[in-house]
């Protein structure tokens, strides 16, 4: 058994995604610790992220399957839902359900830094859209995901 422990004190990665380029240079600025994996938590997924002045959380999308929670720490992200845009800031939530279509993603236009927790469950067999690019995700039987064009075409 593990004592508690810092979250800050949990291996961080920046940058890094699954995204093929030229998506992945947009993540670039993305700061992510994997808190419930860290615990070695397999129903949903908790992350500590951070986005500094420019970067954004995800390209738009939206999960067939699984659901989202954000809650914001620090900063003043905009939070880009479908055609509308909200100014978030510490305090404020939002959760995204599964299946409805509407594409969402966190952008730090601020000269601040932004820190949020996000949670989201893990429920296999998730497609991902992407409105806005060319990209399309589907999670394989085992867990990992595969990247292809809009049309199939693999990357």
């Amino acid at each position: 058994m593990q004592s508690p422990i810092s979250a800050k004190s949990i291996p961080a990665s920046m940058g890094k995604t699954i995204y093929p380029e030229p998506y992945a240079a947009l993540v670039q600025g993305r700061l992510k610790r994997k808190l419930g994996g860290h615990f070695g938590l397999t129903n949903f997924g908790v992350n500590l992220t951070h986005l500094n002045p420019g970067s954004i959380s995800a390209l738009a999308h939206n999960h067939s399957k699984q659901d989202e929670f954000i809650l914001i720490l620090e900063g003043t992200p905009t939070l880009v839902l479908g055609k509308e845009e909200f100014v978030l800031h510490p305090g404020d939530c939002y959760g995204f359900k599964a299946g409805t279509g509407i594409a969402h993603q966190l952008v730090n236009r601020s000269e601040g830094n932004v820190t949020y927790l996000e949670i989201g469950d893990r429920e296999l067999g998730d497609e991902v859209e992407y409105p806005n690019d060319d990209l399309k995700a589907r999670q394989l039987p085992n867990g990992e995901w595969r990247i292809t064009h809009k049309d199939g075409r693999a990357y």
